[in-house]
């Protein structure tokens, strides 16, 4: 069933949505969708993750806007005013990055843990307006599953988590806790527990192995290797951004998502190899590198969605081929998305 603007305009009729982490891919996608449709957004963030060009031009973040409010999530007077606000909390704000994470645990241990243990005590607070809190977790929680499975595994939200990393810790906590706090408040909420997300306008960060399509076809396009770590051989679910914030807009609003974890993604594995080779066919000339496997970055597998399936009435629409060709085409029209680092590596490797 497919959720128009007049759809989420009725539903959300004098309603305000607090989009925490709104600068960011996600957070700037949904808050974009739902302002489209007429709500009122909150977009909160530091907005520190990018150059400010990136935020403006990419991403259309503009803090010109009354309703994009540029501060952190663990500042608790600023959690309290936005929530007094809410009628609904979309909880991104996060350091999303798995190597960023690795290397300072205690900057990831204060946006991903504290902070959002100041914005579930403002919840808490304000508990008789909230009427829906999504806390945005990762499949990173399932760590590689069960250890003696060497086939291509499917990741049930029921299964004990087995977090790999600093980043994966802090959002099975943050899973643990929303329930906690909130299920004692009586507040409704909902976990979405995205696989791997991609599409325009993705951008990459120097020093990260993360968003493996935006890297190789960024790499492709300024004629470098791409880099194929372990092999290769690592599995992802990839759901593009564009079915990312529709999946959260419909667990904010489906009434059988309550109190639900859910799996965001396809069902559908797709190798590392078998990106590189669909950024190949619209870069014939692209090499590959292959590279160790960074610390922390799961073998991986697929997403069970019969849950999301039957919660939101809905699944997602946009395939790996078809998100990575969309992803090549922004790229060739955007060029200024490429960064200056990787631009300075392809000339000193020219």
């Amino acid at each position: 069933m497919t959720l128009t603007d007049a759809d989420l305009s009725e539903a959300l009729a004098g309603s305000t949505v607090v989009v925490t982490g709104g600068g960011g891919l996600v957070g700037s996608r949904i808050t974009a969708r739902l302002r489209a449709a007429g709500a009122r957004v909150l977009a909160v963030g530091k907005l520190d993750a990018y150059p400010a060009t990136v935020y403006a031009e990419l991403f259309g973040v503009h803090t010109a806007n009354p309703d994009t409010l540029v501060g952190d999530i663990a500042d608790e007077t600023l959690m309290d005013h936005v929530v007094r606000e809410a009628d609904y909390v979309i909880h991104a704000a996060a350091v999303a990055d798995v190597a960023a994470c690795t290397r300072n645990p205690m900057a990831a241990i204060e946006t991903n843990v504290t902070g959002t243990q100041v914005l579930l005590d403002a919840v808490n607070r304000c508990n008789a307006r909230v009427r829906r809190f999504v806390f945005v977790s990762s499949a990173a929680v399932y760590g590689n599953g069960d250890p003696k499975h060497h086939d291509v595994q499917t990741w049930h939200e029921d299964q004990p988590v087995a977090p790999l990393s600093v980043y994966a810790n802090t959002k099975a906590w943050g899973e643990a806790q929303t329930a906690l706090v909130l299920g004692k408040a009586n507040v409704s909420h909902t976990t979405v527990r995205y696989f791997s997300v991609y599409g325009e306008p993705q951008t990459v960060k120097e020093g990260s192995h993360s968003w493996v399509v935006a890297w190789m076809a960024m790499r492709a396009k300024l004629g470098l290797p791409l880099h194929v770590n372990g092999g290769g051989r690592q599995v992802r679910d990839f759901v593009h951004v564009d079915d990312i914030a529709e999946a959260t807009i419909r667990a904010m609003l489906a009434r059988g998502a309550d109190r639900q974890t859910l799996n965001i993604g396809t069902g559908r594995a797709t190798s590392i190899a078998d990106v590189a080779r669909l950024i190949r066919n619209h870069y014939p000339d692209a090499e590959f590198q292959n590279r160790p496997l960074p610390e922390g970055d799961p073998l991986g597998g697929t997403a069970d969605t019969a849950r999301m399936t039957a919660s939101l009435e809905w699944e997602p629409r946009i395939t790996v081929a078809e998100g990575v060709a969309r992803y090549v085409a922004w790229l060739d029209n955007t060029p200024a998305a490429l960064p200056d680092f990787l631009r300075r590596e392809a000339a000193d490797a020219a």
